[in-house]
This record gives structure tokens, C-alpha cells and sequence, in this order.
């Protein structure tokens, strides 16, 4: 694990104790995701967070400014000491860390949903039924498109893989075939 991901671990550590007390662990989660997802969207705003020249009072009044009312007080605390410890670029790592940390705590697991098309609420709701009760866990879906599969569904939840795609199916059975042969 490098330097950055321990850093980021604890800080997540940290963000996700304060959350929990304040029972808005999801809330402060979709405040990381949004955050995230608009400096790794906005080439301006990185530039301007990794330019040396401007010093980290200034980087931290805009982002104030920018999130002000936006942000939870726990979301805006720890950008902020980020900011002060010249360490923004870990804000990836510690949206993971914290991710990782909250499903452990509160028995949640993120599943990969593999489809030839975006799946609609219903079918979600089917996916994560199901796949709640074959883990035992709460499932959170990520949808994802892949073309490649012809049809069905692929299904990853932490190191495990569940392929009912028809591509998949079809190398199962390609595979059956040619163990018969060789014997």
C-alpha cells in the first residue's frame, strides 16, 4: 500500500468516525463522490489546486466559497486540513478508503453491474435483491455498459464474479466442448 493510500485510510477513518456520529455516512458519501467527480472533471480548477505559486490560503478561500452550503461541515473540515497539509491529490484514495470503511461498518457491498444496456430502477431493484441475498450484505450498484457481452449480466461484488452473460455462457460452453474432446 503506498505512502498516499495510509494517508488517505486515516483521514477517511477520521471523516467516517465524525459521519457516524453525526448519522450522515451516506450523505458525507455522495458529498465525496460529487467532490471528486467535479475536480477530476474540471482541468481549470486542477491546474489551479496543483499551481505551487498560489498558496493554500487562497486555494482554500475558493474552494469555500465554491462548496459554502454545498458541502457538509465534516466534508468541508477535512478538505480543508487537506488543503493546509498540501495534500488534495489524496482525495481519490480517501473516497475509496472511506467507501471500503463505511460497507465494512454499516455491511454494505459495492457490485459492478456488467449489462449491454443501462438498467432501468426495476431492474436494478432486481439486481440488488438478489445479489443482497446472495451475499448477505446490502448491495450498491454501479451500472456499467459493455457492449462486448451480447446479453445478460456480469456481476462483480469485491473479488467475486457472477456471469450470467450469453457471451459468458457461450465460453462455458466452448470450453465443455473441447474438455470432451481432449479425452
Amino acid at each position: 500500500m503506498s505512502q498516499d493510500a495510509v494517508v488517505a485510510k486515516r483521514y477517511a477513518k477520521a471523516l467516517f468516525e465524525v459521519a457516524f456520529e453525526e448519522k450522515r455516512t451516506l450523505e458525507v458519501e455522495e458529498e465525496l463522490k460529487s467532490l471528486v467527480n467535479a475536480l477530476n472533471a474540471d482541468s481549470d480548477l486542477q491546474r489551479f489546486i496543483g499551481t505551487p505559486r498560489i498558496s493554500g490560503e487562497d486555494k482554500l478561500a475558493v474552494l469555500k466559497k465554491t462548496l459554502e452550503g454545498k458541502v457538509s461541515g465534516p466534508v468541508l473540515n477535512t478538505l480543508e486540513l487537506l488543503v493546509q497539509r498540501g495534500r488534495l491529490e489524496i482525495l481519490n484514495d480517501l473516497l475509496e478508503s472511506y467507501l471500503r470503511i463505511e460497507g465494512e461498518s454499516l455491511g454494505i457491498a459495492d457490485a459492478v453491474v456488467y449489462s449491454t444496456y443501462e438498467l432501468n430502477e426495476e431492474e436494478k431493484a432486481a439486481v440488488t435483491e438478489r445479489f443482497s441475498a446472495l451475499s448477505g450484505r446490502k448491495i450498491r450498484i454501479t451500472n456499467v455498459i459493455d457492449k462486448s457481452l451480447l446479453g445478460g449480466l456480469k456481476v462483480v461484488i469485491g473479488d467475486k464474479l457472477y456471469d450470467g452473460s450469453l457471451s459468458g455462457k457461450l465460453e462455458r460452453l466452448e470450453k465443455s466442448f473441447n474438455d470432451k474432446h481432449r479425452r
